[in-house]
């Protein structure tokens, strides 16, 4: 289990308290139940937001005519929007090697999908290389910021979770069909039964504050994957990069970018998993040395 961060844990023992007088049962206790799923979500999600905001901002008020290039400003941003994770303890030092991950590999991909066309960005700044502007690899950063977070405030555990060497296969599969793709055969249906088959009977244990969801982790993996085509649009609306259907004008990105989100996901999980092996729920494991006991205990007991 990962340990909260010091300012987490402020926050926990605050909301503790203000819970405290909720009952266990009743329309009040799964009210307050959602309200908390709703508020760890966000409190996940809050560097994606953050750069979110920050991108949409830019689109709307900052000046044509600056000194500063647009997406020199957006990295010069994306960069004091890490430093002040770890500066005010929203993120600890072992997760930032993660995201660091996810930045490594993103970038790896944008650098070969704008040579390819597939997307593009304005060419203007300084801080980029090649055609991609520096802040596009914190945008997959974000993804990865929320993974190991999401990982942290809900205590994930996992049942009938596949074995880490065949996701990591599976993984590296879909990584090089992003890239190879684009002059031999596409594979990303093959890779999307393959993900299928793998995590099909794995249950998501998540606990939201004195209950814990079972969620089907495929149907975890379609939600977040939907999430991110969401935040997709409005990146594209705001400017930040553009599809070749949206040169001319804005329109919403192509629903087929789902099964490129999905499969995203997939390689964003197993990053994670390799970093935090996927644990079955503590209380599972209780149950089970109870059993356990039980059986081996003498006749009569």
């Amino acid at each position: 289990m990962q340990r909260p961060t010091s300012l987490e844990r402020r926050v926990d023992a605050t909301a503790r308290r203000l819970l405290r007088a909720v009952p266990t049962t009743g329309f009040r206790a799964g009210l307050a139940e959602f309200v908390v799923f709703v508020l760890k979500q966000a409190w996940a999600c809050v560097f994606g937001a953050a750069l979110l905001v920050v991108i949409v901002a830019a689109r709307l008020w900052y000046p044509d005519d600056a000194a500063l290039a647009r997406n020199d400003a957006l990295t010069i941003a994306a960069v004091l929007i890490q430093v002040a994770m770890l500066v005010f303890r929203l993120e600890s030092g072992r997760e930032l090697w993660v995201i660091v991950l996810f930045h490594i590999t993103g970038t790896a991909m944008e650098l070969f999908k704008t040579d390819v066309g597939s997307w593009a960005y304005a060419a203007d700044g300084i801080l980029r290389i090649g055609g991609v502007p520096l802040f596009s690899g914190f945008m997959y950063a974000a993804v990865g910021s929320y993974m190991v977070r999401v990982y942290r405030l809900f205590d994930l555990g996992f049942t009938r979770y596949p074995r880490r060497w065949l996701t990591a296969v599976l993984a590296a599969a879909i990584y090089v069909n992003f890239f190879t793709h684009h002059w031999w055969w596409d594979a990303r249906w093959v890779l999307l039964a393959g993900v299928i088959v793998l995590w099909l009977p794995t249950i998501m244990h998540a606990r939201v504050w004195r209950r814990t969801i079972r969620l089907p982790l495929l149907a975890v993996f379609a939600g977040v994957a939907v999430f991110i085509y969401l935040a997709e649009n409005i990146g594209t609306w705001a400017g930040a990069w553009a599809y070749p259907d949206q040169a001319d004008v804005w329109q919403p990105v192509s629903l087929s970018k789902l099964s490129s989100w999905f499969l995203l996901m997939i390689i964003s999980v197993v990053l994670v998993a390799w970093v935090y092996p996927p644990q079955v729920p503590a209380a599972l494991l209780e149950n089970e040395g109870r059993r356990t006991e039980d059986r081996a205990a003498p006749l009569g007991r």
